[in-house]
């Protein structure tokens, strides 16, 4: 093969190769088959059989275990979630981390704002195993004490640790400012005064009313055979009793309307640089609106060429970084801005950021900006759920908030019909515009007149208990 016919050879591969891709990139990512029953003792199941890779992934959701149910407490789910895997009645903690590290597995716990969970990825051929393990671990946890206490000396140490670093605890600080005495400003990670007093017996009695049959969903996704699975489920958890009945807290929907703009100034006195969010109401994670109002915020700051990255990264070098985001529960959501910046310049990222925010109002997005963030939006979603991983927290995500599988498949075609004109009315309707509330962690000898320039200024020492 001469040289010349190497050149367009190569020439026509490349285009079959792209052609392939365009035509492919265009056809809707649609949610993979998968089946949903209950069991008798009222466990949600979901099983999605994915044979690609010899592995499984199991995702496990408790309803009723968030740090919502912390009442006067704030840190007591996120320890109960982390003394799953502290040994259970038949397997100490000990045994648990080395039969999941020979097997090369994997499994966690955590807790959320809503709901508490177990993840776990596994070989297919360890699914006997491995599926037992998770089984102790959810219906049968012993709550070592020593471990407990170990556990809770940590937690409070690391709550200590947290606030050196602004930014691992700035949302914590601003959920409580915008939420106020709503169950959604409690800290998943909880509060030294909170988990000082907590012993074995808080946490048996938090599992026994919040780990409860009816609101506990599994998902399973990967390399198994679904009758097979359902079998083996049934067996492992459908003697699994609650002691209570319970259904999820009925949370009022708070307001988020201010009638002022107000500034949260918290003091770190060796701080060189300022942290600090701007925001205020958001929506829900059930809004109808959610797909487009990810596109509108990947213009605004949800990507690298953001309007606000480029303004305050690129183009000023005031910061690293500057984005924005939509923090979504079941009932409320908040919207901010985030950057961080020098002491010196913290007035300008601020007031870069507010003009670059204002202009998303009185400008608005034209319809360059929109195809191009429709685009982006429409490439990265397919890759967000390519794993079994990925797809097993998807179910576990549906049942948590409630959405089925229209989300996935009728996204392109939300995004689609996205235009310039409803992007215009979305801007109006949900970015908050009036009264905005500010959060600034900093030196507040050198930022308190700066921060007063943007509302009435409450102050906190980083010190103090809790946020």
């Amino acid at each position: 093969m001469n040289r010349i016919t190497k050149t367009i050879t190569f020439a026509v591969l490349t285009l079959a190769i792209f052609s392939s891709s365009s035509a492919t990139a265009q056809e809707a990512f649609q949610l993979p088959e998968y089946e949903k029953f209950t069991l008798p003792n009222g466990v949600t199941v979901y099983l999605m059989e994915q044979h690609e890779v010899p592995v499984i992934n199991v995702s496990t959701v408790f309803a009723a275990a968030g740090a919502i149910n912390d009442g006067t407490n704030p840190g007591f789910a996120n320890m109960t979630a982390n003394a799953l895997l502290f040994g259970t009645q038949n397997f100490t903690k000990s045994e648990i981390e080395e039969q999941v590290d020979f097997l090369g597995a994997s499994i966690n716990t955590y807790a959320r704002k809503e709901s508490a969970g177990l993840n776990a990825r596994f070989a297919s051929k360890d699914s006997e195993i491995m599926l037992n393990i998770i089984k102790e671990v959810i219906t049968s946890p012993a709550f070592d004490e020593t471990e407990i206490e170990n556990a809770k000396q940590r937690a409070i140490l690391g709550l200590s640790q947290a606030k050196e670093s602004p930014g691992a605890v700035i949302s914590d600080y601003f959920d409580e400012f915008i939420y106020g005495d709503h169950l959604y400003s409690n800290p998943v990670s909880g509060t030294k005064k909170g988990l000082e007093g907590l012993k074995r017996e808080h946490l048996l009695t938090f599992y026994q009313s919040k780990y409860i049959t009816n609101q506990t969903a599994i998902a399973v996704v990967g390399d198994f055979e679904t009758d097979e699975m359902k079998r083996v489920l049934q067996d492992a958890f459908g003697g699994w009793r609650s002691l209570v009945t319970y259904d999820r807290i009925d949370l009022d929907t708070p307001s988020l309307e201010f009638d002022s703009p107000q500034v949260l100034l918290v003091n770190k006195d060796d701080a060189t640089e300022t942290t600090f969010y701007i925001g205020g109401k958001g929506v829900s994670r059930s809004n109808p609106d959610f797909v487009a109002l990810n596109v509108l915020n990947t213009v605004l700051g949800g990507r690298f060429t953001s309007w606000l990255n480029d303004a305050l990264r690129i183009n000023s070098g005031l910061t690293y970084g500057a984005r924005s985001r939509f923090v979504n529960q079941r009932s409320a959501g908040t919207f901010y801005i985030s950057t961080f910046t020098a002491n010196e310049t913290t007035e300008p990222a601020i007031d870069m950021a507010l003009a670059v925010y204002d202009s998303l109002h009185t400008t608005g997005i034209n319809e360059e900006t929109l195809e191009s963030a429709k685009n982006y939006v429409k490439g990265g979603f397919p890759p967000r759920y390519e794993t079994s991983g990925s797809l097993a927290q998807l179910l576990t995500s549906m049942y948590i908030f409630d959405y089925d599988e229209a989300f996935i498949n009728d996204f392109q075609k939300n995004v689609d019909e996205l235009d310039v004109q409803k992007a215009r009315e979305l801007v109006s309707k949900y970015f908050p515009k009036e009264n905005l509330q500010f959060v600034l962690i900093g030196k507040a000898d050198e930022i308190r007149s700066i921060a007063e320039k943007y509302g009435e200024v409450t102050e906190k020492e980083i010190t103090d208990e809790g946020f």
